[in-house]
């Protein structure tokens, strides 16, 4: 998977809508069609590879991940599911076993953008996501087509609640938990919420050497002001809330010109909806004071890519214990600080996630690594999971 976007120094880039997701989609599907799956592209742009069951009357039992990344990203996050759901297909396969409900694999399209194909097919992408623009230049709108999708019925890829006997999702840590603990599955018991913001600071583009420190309307220095703000009232609350301040447009971006308008992204997460926004309440409300101080105008415009938290399902956490401990590996139920597409995908299956380790609790950077041992734990608990599942539910 790697080889999809691998660049001259060595890493791989393969931002969702670009050349390389694009050849990476197209070796997966071949690779589902190979083994026997009838795969389809929905008008949101997620791959989806059926295998049939014996009882054609049985909802299916889906699994999968995402195989798009961020900017200078890492070969795991994501990628782990996809290929360990291609392993469980291909261990079903060698052993001739056919599962009573129809299994699904889904490669959900934009995970990092903003969680997309998983929002379309809970029925969570509002018609400003599809505005907003990547690292690639394609707004996700342009991007779905150009995956194969069709923006004018996204509407018809949503699944109604029950539509599906389960999902999982088997993902890399990304932290250091499970390594630090030398264990070897996380269960994950809920995926924390998230919300965007864009906050634009508008001040006054003046020239740098003439206007003196005490007349300028600084947007840049205002924002950083605002950086740390977020930092401190953050960490004011008590919880394991987070946020963040990812990036910082300064216009015009000229050494010798005081900037006149800064953005900035705010992003906040935590397992309460109720926490998130009184964490932002608390940063708008010092912002504002910044803003008066600073003598700019400040405003927080939020961003179409919210993600509600969710917690798994009782019943598959348990099956996943149970699967763990007939393999004997050994693990622990912990939340997840990362969104993933499992946290739409609650919104309407009873949903399960799996955890392995990542060395060093590093992603989103070419330095991630999983062990090739714990990828294949991970795969083992995927399939004895399903097949659990498939017996009981």
């Amino acid at each position: 998977m790697a080889k999809f976007g691998l660049q001259e120094n060595g890493e791989t880039e393969r931002v969702a809508f670009s050349d390389a997701d694009i050849e990476a989609r197209k070796w997966v599907m071949e690779t589902l069609t190979k083994q026997g799956l009838d795969v389809s592209i929905d008008f949101a742009g997620n791959i989806i590879g059926l295998r049939k069951g014996s009882n054609s009357e049985l909802k299916p039992i889906s699994f999968g991940s995402h195989i798009d990344r961020v900017p200078n990203g890492g070969n795991y996050d994501g990628c782990v599911g996809i290929m360990a759901a291609l392993e469980v297909i291909e261990t079903l396969n060698e052993n001739k076993l056919t599962t009573r409900h129809p299994l699904e694999v889904i490669v959900f399209s934009n995970e990092e953008g903003g969680v997309m194909g998983s929002r379309a097919m809970s029925g969570h992408l509002g018609k400003a996501a599809l505005d907003v623009v990547n690292s690639t230049g394609y707004s996700m709108g342009e991007g779905i087509m150009r995956l194969g999708g069709d923006t004018t019925r996204i509407a018809e890829v949503q699944r109604k609640k029950g539509a599906m006997a389960a999902f999982l999702e088997l993902h890399i840590e990304q932290g250091a938990i499970l390594e630090k603990e030398n264990l070897d599955i996380g269960i994950v018991e809920g995926i924390v919420g998230l919300k965007w913001w864009d906050v634009e600071f508008t001040g006054f583009a003046n020239h740098a050497g003439t206007t003196p420190m005490n007349s300028r309307q600084d947007a840049l220095l205002a924002a950083a002001k605002f950086i740390v703000a977020v930092n401190e009232i953050t960490n004011s609350f008590e919880g394991a809330q987070v946020g963040t301040v990812g990036r910082i447009k300064a216009q015009p971006g000229a050494p010798n010109v005081i900037p006149g308008k800064v953005v900035a992204s705010l992003e906040i997460r935590d397992l309460s909806a109720e926490v998130i926004e009184k964490v932002y309440q608390a940063i708008k409300a010092r912002g504002e004071i910044i803003a008066k101080e600073s003598n700019v105008k400040i405003s927080f415009r939020p961003l179409d890519t919210t993600a509600a938290p969710a917690l798994t399902d009782s019943t598959v956490q348990k099956e996943i214990e149970i699967a763990s401990t007939s393999l004997g590996l050994s693990h622990k139920y912990m939340p997840s600080g990362a969104g993933h597409d499992a946290q739409d995908m609650a919104w309407i299956a009873p949903t399960g996630m799996i955890f392995v380790p990542s060395k060093g609790g590093i992603s989103h950077s070419p330095k991630e690594f999983t062990a090739a041992v714990d990828m294949a734990n991970g795969a083992n608990v995927l399939l004895q999971t399903i097949l659990s599942l498939d017996k009981k539910m």
